[in-house]
């Protein structure tokens, strides 16, 4: 299975190409915004997705996001040489889904709305809208596992290319929850930071990290095996649960590690070809201990590491999708890229921009409840 397309709207604007040139600035999509402090009396930092998108379509950024993101990855697909199959599926990861509309419904039109408008909240109608547009008659599924929501697609996808259920599947991954009492709810577990601009408080792999900045972002792939130019190949993964605690994670990381295991053998590949690990790299301790811990025992530090979520932030539902978009991209630009470092780091771990790796990489994405999942991606040749 390849990637054929690559669709994105994040927190640095929408389009793919404004993503690229954002990370490559080495600044921050993090930006103040008003009324994020407790009691809604400060700003804080948020990389939210600003307003855009088609002018055309109902005034929901997220919506709008959906659409535009899963239409940039299919016209991309296509001048890359892709032509549709007979049976075009769409596996779209969410967590909370349509958050701001939903908050709009109760308390400004009162629980009211006409049948058009009111159906634009259910997560089902993006899928459907995009299905619509293209004519595509696969399987079309929402898919939640928390922040691993992304990897999750993507395997199921895979599962589906497997087994014969569709000859291409469209992968969207989308997460436009940062709202104030979102990220409060977040600072209050102890988990995201507010109050600091993400160089200030995520920094994962090195000292002084506090936690994540919260980001927003909708993240589209054309997955297949048919393509004249894809971006790279999807090897295999895998996914388990800790069964453990709905936050924590359980301490002997024993099945973060089977987990990555099974990806590595569910992709024929042995842990000394793994170049990278693309870690799930929240910035909060725990995170940081486990994917720390995971690089020494199964890796032997080997692999180069890369963290975006101080760039990014973190998006949720999105942000492995939009990790395993930018290692794609720098498989075919050549380039592996990082958020700079700005405090004593990891050995391994990437600072900013770099030649691009010769290798396979690895994308770990860990949700809270214990969701771990693991994906391999390698160069399309």
């Amino acid at each position: 299975m390849t990637i054929a397309g690559i669709g994105a709207v994040t927190g640095y604007g929408w389009g793919r190409e404004t993503l690229w040139e954002g990370l490559l600035s080495g600044k921050s999509a993090a930006r103040l915004h008003p009324g994020y402090g407790p009691g809604r009396d400060r700003q804080g930092w948020v990389a939210r997705v600003p307003p855009g998108g088609d002018p055309e379509l109902p005034p929901s950024r997220f919506l709008r996001a959906v659409l535009d993101s899963g239409r940039e990855a299919v016209a991309d697909a296509r001048e890359r040489g892709w032509r549709p199959g007979r049976t075009v599926g769409l596996v779209h990861a969410i967590v909370l889904g349509n958050l701001d509309e939903w908050q709009d419904f109760y308390t400004v039109d009162g629980g009211q709305r006409r049948s058009r408008d009111y159906l634009r909240l259910i997560p089902s109608t993006p899928v459907s809208m995009l299905m619509s547009e293209f004519g595509f008659h696969g399987p079309a599924m929402n898919v939640s596992a928390a922040c691993s929501s992304a990897n999750a697609a993507m395997i199921t996808a895979q599962l589906w290319l497997d087994q014969g259920l569709a000859d291409d599947v469209v992968v969207v991954a989308t997460d436009l929850s940062a709202s104030p009492e979102m990220v409060q709810a977040f600072v209050t577990l102890g988990a995201a930071v507010d109050d600091a601009d993400s160089f200030d408080a995520c920094r994962p792999f090195q000292q002084g990290s506090r936690g994540f900045v919260f980001g927003e972002a909708s993240i589209a792939f054309v997955l297949t095996r048919a393509a004249d130019r894809p971006y790279a190949a999807v090897l295999g993964g895998a996914m388990s649960s800790d069964a453990y605690h709905v936050v924590s994670v359980e301490p002997s990381y024993e099945q973060i590690f089977d987990c990555v295991c099974r990806a590595l053998a569910t992709a024929g590949v042995r842990p000394d070809e793994v170049a990278c690990l693309n870690a799930h790299a929240s910035g909060t301790a725990q995170c940081d201990a486990a994917e720390t811990a995971l690089l020494a025992d199964l890796f032997d530090d080997r692999p180069q590491v890369t963290a975006l979520k101080p760039l990014a932030g973190h998006c949720q539902a999105a942000s492995a999708a939009l990790e395993l978009a930018v290692a794609a991209l720098g498989y075919e630009r050549g380039l592996l890229v990082s958020a700079p470092i700005v405090a004593p780091a990891h050995a391994r771990l990437v600072d900013g921009v770099r030649p691009g790796i010769d290798g396979l990489t690895l994308k770990t994405a860990l949700g809270m409840g214990g969701n771990n999942s693991a994906v391999l991606l390698g160069p399309a040749g």
